[in-house]
């Protein structure tokens, strides 16, 4: 009985490395794959969310994505609304932002680039600070937090 478990034992590893060898030059065709399948999706706590508004001005683009609250096993307390900011940005800009699409505007953000400071005038009372404002390849992105 023993040297029956020894020889499956090696004749499954020799199965499995001869699986490897075949599937090693594929892995790249099948993660591609994968990644194109519908049901597939950067989560939101990279990507910033889904874009529930844009706003065009003549030099950028202002995206308001929709509030973030993902958590491991539910939904957080705490969560972060991302605004982006695409195109040609002037160094000092304030915009006015209605994250919750109420027709109230909800915060003001006020964005030096030149000395990467951000200031936060808060006009609702679930809107708490900036968590991340920073430069990116495609302009400007920040992150506020706010309670639920």
């Amino acid at each position: 009985m023993k040297r029956i478990k020894i020889i499956a034992g090696i004749t499954w590893a020799f199965m499995c490395l001869i699986i490897i060898i075949v599937l090693f030059p594929g892995l790249n065709y099948f993660s591609n794959s994968a990644s194109r399948l519908s049901f597939m999706k950067i989560n939101p706590n990279y990507s910033g969310g889904e874009i529930a508004r844009e706003y065009l001005t003549e030099n950028c683009t202002l995206m308001v994505h929709k509030p973030v609250f993902d958590g491991l096993l539910k939904e957080r307390k705490n969560g972060f609304v991302q605004v982006d900011w695409r195109g040609t940005i002037p160094d000092r800009f304030t915009d006015t932002i209605d994250y919750n699409l109420d027709n109230s505007p909800d915060f003001i953000i006020r964005v030096d680039r030149t000395s990467s400071q951000t200031d936060l005038n808060s006009l609702n009372s679930k809107i708490k600070d900036v968590s991340i404002s920073t430069p990116t390849s495609y302009g400007w992105a920040a992150r506020i937090n706010i309670e639920r």
